[in-house]
């Protein structure tokens, strides 16, 4: 997924994102929203090599977007696969179209991953531990620390798309 309009989507959601965001950081100031530190963002989003931004769909229409990430080539031994950003447009949300979407993306990237939530963010915590507790039965590590959560795990490799 590269093309002009997918990014664009993908721009234009990205303030209702980041509203979200700051909404579970308590006002704290960590997620900022200027309008040049998305434009930079998204240029590295699309730039990026190790970068995979992907348009969640539901019946052909766009419904969120998900940002899975290579690690720094020095930590690629510890871990394959970040989910850097995941969210669902709020009119798409609770019809499961994020655990799909989830799903598919941890079958296509198959191997060791990583993702992290503010601790802050129940929803968030709770969603990813519902998803990974039926991915993986179960077999997934979490660790809180420093205002965070992070799972790891495994995918399997069910669906392998290229």
């Amino acid at each position: 997924m590269n093309s002009p309009r997918d990014r664009q989507w993908i721009q234009a959601q990205y303030p209702e994102y980041l509203e979200d965001l700051s909404l579970m950081s308590m006002n704290t100031g960590v997620f900022p929203a200027t309008r040049e530190v998305q434009t930079e963002l998204m240029a590295r989003w699309f730039a990026d090599d190790s970068s995979y931004p992907l348009i969640i769909l539901k019946n052909e229409q766009p419904a969120g977007f998900a940002l899975v990430s290579r690690p720094p080539r020095n930590r690629r031994d510890q871990v394959d696969f970040r989910m850097a950003e995941f969210f669902i447009a709020l009119k798409s949300r609770r019809l499961g179209i994020g655990r799909d979407a989830a799903n598919l993306i941890f079958n296509r990237f198959a191997g060791s991953w990583e993702i992290t939530e503010f601790l802050h963010n129940k929803a968030a915590v709770g969603f990813w531990r519902a998803i990974l507790f039926e991915y993986t039965g179960g077999k997934f590590q979490e660790k809180v620390a420093h205002g965070e959560v992070r799972q790891t795990f495994t995918s399997a490799n069910r669906q392998r798309v290229r």
